[in-house]
């Protein structure tokens, strides 16, 4: 069974910073790509941003220059460094990874966290 377990959202002011973590636990023989989403109420889960397993990184033009995206792979884990927070990204937050398990070693798919919720108000 796989799990990732996302942390660190919260309620902070427009301005202000956060940093999302997602810890990824289970049977795992490989960890490849893995990203950040995000869904606000009434609107579709939306990219954030993503890191290949090489490090390369994608960010939405909304998030670019202020939030940033990295990895520990030993830790398995993925983080989301939010600077300059504003209302609208208010959301929650949903890890996602691609992975192969051991239980399946041809196979790779994409995992979901449960989501952690932001709220950027005043």
């Amino acid at each position: 069974q796989v799990q990732l377990v996302e942390s660190g959202g919260g309620l902070v002011q427009p301005g202000g910073s956060l940093r999302l973590s997602c810890v990824i636990s289970g049977s795992i023989l490989s960890i490849y790509a893995m990203g950040w989403y995000r869904q606000a109420p009434g609107k579709q889960r939306e990219l954030v941003a993503t890191i290949t397993n090489g490090g390369a990184t994608n960010y939405a033009d909304s998030v670019k220059g202020r939030f940033s995206i990295s990895r520990d792979n030993g830790q398995k884990t993925v983080y989301l460094q939010m600077n300059s927070l504003k209302p609208e990204d208010t959301a929650v937050y949903y890890c996602n990874a691609n992975l192969r398990l051991t239980v399946r070693p041809f196979e790779r798919a994409d995992y979901w966290g449960q989501g952690t919720q932001v709220t950027v108000s005043s």
